[in-house]
């Protein structure tokens, strides 16, 4: 009796990108259990099952852009001592 074995054929996919990008994320990907072409594989499982990316991506509108800018640089930060003072300010 002949035994037959039959493998799944793979695609390599390459990607060029920062070597300290690379490296703090293969760090985090190992503390989870994956290697990188796990946590690729799933990527890319997520991406066929959700039929986009597995995540929000969108160009925020100009006043946001601004805001983002503004709070990146330190400008017009506002602080609160209490919740109570934040919600107020919000109007909640």
């Amino acid at each position: 009796m002949k035994s037959i074995v039959m493998t799944k054929k793979t695609a390599t996919v390459r990607a060029r990108m920062e070597p300290g990008l690379k490296k703090e994320t293969e760090r985090i990907l190992e503390q989870l259990g994956l290697n990188t072409t796990e946590a690729i594989r799933i990527f890319f499982k997520q991406v066929k099952l959700q039929r986009g990316l597995p995540f929000e991506m969108k160009i925020p509108n100009e006043k946001t852009h601004q805001t983002i800018v503004e709070a990146k640089s330190g400008q017009k930060l506002k602080e609160f001592e209490t919740t109570e003072e934040l919600f107020e300010d919000l109007d909640i």
